[in-house]
This record gives C-alpha cells, sequence and structure tokens, in this order.
C-alpha cells in the first residue's frame, strides 16, 4: 500500500482519448490498497490558446495579472473534469479539485505565485473514500481567495508540493520524454538518458533552462526530500530518479547534461555613470516588478568620463514590462541609450563533477570555437558555466558541446 502522487503533462492529456489512455494506465497500475492523486496541466496548447484570446483583446494582456489568472486556470479545470469523468466511466471512483480547494494557498504575485501553504486535509478525506483525487495543477490562491496560477511548468511544483504535504511514497512526473537526458533530445540527437541526477544538478538543469523541470519543483522535492521518478506517459520504461545522492555508480561524466534557454532576452543600458547605487537602481526597479534577471556583465565604457555599460539577461516573456521599467530608470540615470536583442540564447553545462577538475571551461569555451560560435558573456556558479550567444546558433552549440563532453562509445 502506497501513497503516489502522479503528475501528467499537457501533451499527456492532450486529446479525450489520450485521457482515456491515461485513465487505463493508472487502473491498471494500481495495486490494491494503493491512494492515487493525480496532477494535471491543461490539455495540449490550451495554456497557449488562451493567451493568444487575451492578445486578441490587448497586445500586452499580462499587465492585467489578476485577469491573466482568472482565464489561464480555467484550462486545468477542464483537464481534471474530463479525466475525472474518464475514471468514473471506468468503474473507478474519482474527485477534480482545483488547487484553492486541495489548500494550495500562495502569495498575491499573480502569473507568478509561490506556494506559502498547503492544507489537503481534504484530499485525504477523499482518499480514505477509495476515490482517486484529480488536482488540477499550475494554481492555487491567495488570501482574499484570488486565483494564483504558479508561473511556466507549475503543475510539477504542485504536484512535488503536494506529495511532500502528505508525506507521499513518491512523486511520478509523467511526460512526452521518457525520463532526464544529458541534453534536450530535440535539439541534440545523440543526448543520453540519465538514470540518476542529484537535486542540486537537477535544480541547476531547470534554472537554466532544462524544461523537464520547473526549478521550484526541484526545490520542493529537496525541502521535503521527496524522491521524483521523471517518466514517459507513453512507454513503461523507467525513466530517472532525482534524489539526494546518486545510489550507484553513475560518474562516468564530468557534466552530467548541457541546458539551453531560447526564452531570453539581453538588455544592455550604455554609459550610466560609474558611480555607487547605480546598479541597485536599474536591478531593484525591475525587482520590485517580479522581473528575475540572470547574466550580468559591468564594463567600463570610457574611463575618463567615468561612465560604463550594464549588460543583462531576462526573459523574453518580462520584455516588453522590463524595457518600459528600464527606460524610465535610463532616463534619470542620463543613460545614452537602451537596447535591446532577442536573438540570443544561453548555453549553460552542469554537473558536480567540475569541482576540482580544472579545464572544463576551457573544453566548453574550445568546442564553441571549434563550432564557429561567439561567447557574448560568461557566468558561472560551482556546478555550472553559461554563455550567452546567438540564438541562431543555438543548436550547432548545444551539438559541439554535448559532443565534447559526451563522445560517441
Amino acid at each position: 500500500m502506497a501513497l503516489i502522487v502522479k503528475k501528467f503533462g499537457g501533451t499527456s492529456v492532450g486529446s479525450t482519448e489520450k485521457i482515456m489512455n491515461v485513465a487505463k494506465r493508472i487502473i491498471d497500475e494500481k495495486k490494491p490498497g494503493d491512494q492515487i492523486v493525480m496532477v494535471v496541466s491543461a490539455m495540449g496548447d490550451t495554456t497557449d490558446d488562451l493567451i493568444e484570446l487575451a492578445k486578441g483583446i490587448n497586445s500586452n494582456p499580462y499587465q492585467y495579472t489578476r485577469e491573466m489568472d482568472m482565464l489561464l486556470t480555467t484550462g486545468e479545470q477542464v483537464s481534471i473534469a474530463l479525466l475525472t469523468m474518464a475514471f468514473k466511466s471506468l468503474g473507478q471512483k474519482a474527485i477534480s479539485l482545483t488547487g484553492p480547494m486541495v489548500g494550495m494557498r500562495t502569495n498575491s504575485v499573480h502569473t507568478k505565485g509561490k506556494i506559502v501553504d498547503i492544507k489537503p486535509s481534504r484530499v485525504r478525506k477523499e482518499l480514505e473514500k477509495g476515490k482517486i483525487v484529480v488536482v488540477a495543477g499550475f494554481q492555487g490562491a491567495d488570501e482574499k481567495g484570488d486565483p494564483v496560477t504558479l508561473g511556466r511548468g507549475g503543475s510539477d511544483t504542485s504536484a512535488v508540493a503536494l506529495a511532500g504535504a502528505l508525506k507521499a511514497d513518491a512523486c511520478e512526473i509523467y511526460t512526452d520524454v521518457d525520463g532526464v537526458y544529458s541534453a534536450d533530445p530535440r535539439l541534440v540527437p545523440d543526448a543520453r538518458r540519465m538514470k540518476e541526477i542529484t537535486y542540486d544538478e537537477m535544480l541547476e538543469m531547470a534554472r537554466l533552462g532544462a524544461g523537464v523541470m520547473q526549478p521550484r519543483s526541484v526545490e520542493m522535492g529537496m525541502y521535503f526530500n521527496i524522491p521524483i521518478h521523471v517518466r514517459s506517459t507513453f512507454t513503461n520504461k523507467p525513466g530517472t530518479m532525482i534524489r539526494e545522492a546518486y545510489t550507484m555508480e553513475e560518474k562516468d561524466f564530468l557534466i552530467r547534461g548541457v541546458a539551453h534557454d531560447s526564452n531570453v532576452a539581453k538588455v544592455a543600458v550604455l554609459g550610466v555613470p560609474n558611480d555607487p547605487g547605480v546598479a541597485h537602481a536599474i536591478f531593484s526597479a525591475l525587482s520590485d516588478r517580479n522581473i528575475a534577471v540572470d547574466m550580468i556583465v559591468q564594463s567600463i565604457r570610457n574611463i575618463e568620463k567615468n561612465v560604463t555599460d550594464m549588460v543583462f539577461t531576462i526573459a523574453q516573456d518580462d520584455l516588453a514590462e522590463a524595457k518600459q521599467i528600464v527606460d524610465g530608470v535610463a532616463d534619470k540615470l542620463h543613460a545614452v541609450a537602451v537596447l535591446i536583442e532577442e536573438d540570443v540564447a544561453k548555453v549553460s553545462i552542469v554537473g558536480a563533477g567540475m569541482l576540482g577538475n580544472p579545464g572544463i571551461a576551457t573544453r566548453m569555451f574550445g568546442a564553441l570555437a571549434d563550432a564557429q560560435v561567439n561567447i557574448d558573456a560568461i557566468s558561472t556558479s560551482e556546478i555550472s558555466i553559461s554563455c550567452l550567444i546567438k540564438g541562431s546558433q543555438l543548436k550547432e552549440a548545444a551539438n559541439a558541446i554535448h559532443k565534447e563532453f559526451f563522445p560517441e562509445k
């Protein structure tokens, strides 16, 4: 007997036929006495379609963040209702619940909410009645009861957080790939599936763009110490276990993977005074609007005039709002100009094996040089190195780096 939380993404429930297949699979795999909680995303491209609908009203609908959350939360509600109907049609007791119904309380940062508390008492009551509980991922409610979504990939976070709150035996994430790969197999055909990866490595991979998991979901796994099993919806093959430490020898490679992020824009604030407080003025204004900044490079523009250039990256989703904010700050600082570049991407290597192994960065830079890929900016952490490059060269860059660190057997 086990309590298992299973999350299914949008591609897994992209049609009524797929929804029926998911329901049949869960019933077939369910052992006597097992308690199952399903966390489900919106069907297929539903979220993107809802965003396009909003853009038909206003080209920048995210300025109405509360209403965007009111709109976007409907996608998951369609999925949970249909999946629950599928279970019932197969003779299995089930009930659908929205995020707020399962006690998912968030802060009030609309479209980018964070979970602050979960009180899943109703989930436990429904499980005790022998029902499969089907939960809408990606959503919760703030203290006023307003709907709040958890950002891109938020259903993963819902699932892991719920597994932690319920003290579940396991959390399984079902997706369109059969585990975590050394690179995105859609971009790098030679990518290899990993049997295991640590929370720290997976968190860094996710933070740097590996779309198979959302960073906050990995943080939740670390916090609750819940093993996360990433599996394919469409096969019964074992996937990748994300856990605290390896349980087997998997140390053939100095790095664990190559991550990439094409949802990036570069912002350059040129000719600002090289004085204390300038960086704070720019980045605090962005932080106040919950806009995350990633790579930051400051370089002296003119020593004699004591002016500098400030270059940084943000998500393209935040570009319109960020430019408006930065333009305002730049005017106050009497900056020469604010330049935006959207044809950029970030490519990174991740792995605890690079600690104490000099020459890793040199090999990465050499692979990019051999592929004729220029590096625009570099950032590092203890277990990662990231390079900003032209977006149009992302495929060549990712494949060149992967080949360097994961040579053909």
